[in-house]
């Protein structure tokens, strides 16, 4: 079978499509035909060595297909995971715990595009920090899959959302799913322009954006504001000492990551079902705006990382 392998970490030219054995499944383990897999920032981390993994590795934390082989589901039952890698590729190995079936009603793509994104997005909006009506939040990069999705959620549930992007084409995307208020994270002081029109500062923000962006988001919250830091597309954040945030107001910094919100089958098979409710009601609308096919998957990875896409980006693998 076909699949992408990184051998030394580095640039996206480490991400490399060989032929290798297709993978055996163990006890508690599914074999899956992968027919999308999902491309998201947790994958550059890992290629690029930000966060590290055991090499050589097939990246690829989200995908969807049918079963091949399974004690747990029939053959041919379509299926979804997320935090699993090894998605790049024509067939994967995934523990039966980390599996969703997938709902007649939600497509493959539609599956591919909506799972960790969406997930993600749920635990921040309602375990991360639990806005209520009226609350104001900043969204950085909303116009990004994640940033689309939680602005549409947080919307949905009353609060008035302030998007960051880096480009003005974001800047509409990020309009059409709710954002009252767009401001360019790439060229203005966000928490200026923040306190502009809230002078008192925002209960929340949420960055997925990090070094370039963390202490605007410190400036722009409250008193006894939450920042949720849940990425660092733009780099690390420098160690924080814990008395800037009690002299920014008593603030509360939290570093949420997916695998504690879906550390069992039963919790992901709850969020799943939340995602396919609020597809069907229309709160979230995913948005794939390109997909590659996988001998492109090292473009794909250059777009995500010079900022020229928004919303979802699939890789098809078979059909």
């Amino acid at each position: 079978m076909q699949a992408i392998r990184v051998h030394e970490t580095g640039d996206a030219d480490r991400l490399t499509l060989k032929d290798v054995p297709p993978p055996e499944p163990a006890d508690g383990q599914s074999l899956v035909q992968v027919h999308y897999a999902g491309i998201n920032y947790t994958e550059v981390y890992q290629r690029s060595g930000v966060t590290r993994v055991t090499l050589p590795s097939t990246p690829g934390s989200e995908g969807v297909g049918v079963i091949m082989q399974s004690t747990r589901f029939p053959v041919g039952t379509r299926v979804g995971w997320v935090g699993v890698p090894g998605a790049y590729a024509e067939a994967a190995v995934v523990p039966d715990h980390r599996l969703v079936a997938l709902p007649d009603d939600v497509s493959d793509e539609t599956a591919a595009a909506i799972l960790l994104q969406g997930i993600t997005a749920q635990y921040l909006a309602e375990d991360s920090y639990a806005p209520h009506t009226g609350d104001v939040a900043v969204v950085h990069a909303a116009a990004r899959g994640v940033g689309l999705l939680l602005t549409q959620l947080l919307v949905a549930k009353g609060v008035t959302v302030i998007g960051t992007t880096s480009t003005d084409a974001k800047a509409v995307l990020a309009q059409k799913a709710g954002a009252a208020q767009v401001i360019r994270y790439d060229r203005d002081d966000v928490a200026a322009a923040v306190r502009a029109t809230h002078p008192d500062g925002v209960q929340v923000v949420y960055d997925s954006v990090g070094q370039a962006t963390w202490n605007a988001s410190l400036r722009a919250l409250r008193r006894r504001g939450t920042l949720v830091l849940y990425g660092h597309a733009s780099g690390k954040v420098a160690p924080i000492d814990p008395m800037l945030l009690a002299q920014r107001g008593s603030l509360t910094l939290t570093r949420p990551l997916i695998g504690d919100f879906i550390a069992t089958q039963d919790a992901l098979q709850a969020r799943a079902d939340r995602l396919f409710g609020w597809l069907r009601d229309g709160t979230l609308r995913p948005s794939i705006t390109q997909t590659y096919t996988l001998a492109d998957t090292a473009q794909a990875h250059r777009d995500l990382e010079a900022r020229r896409t928004s919303g979802k980006l699939l890789l098809r693998i078979i059909q």
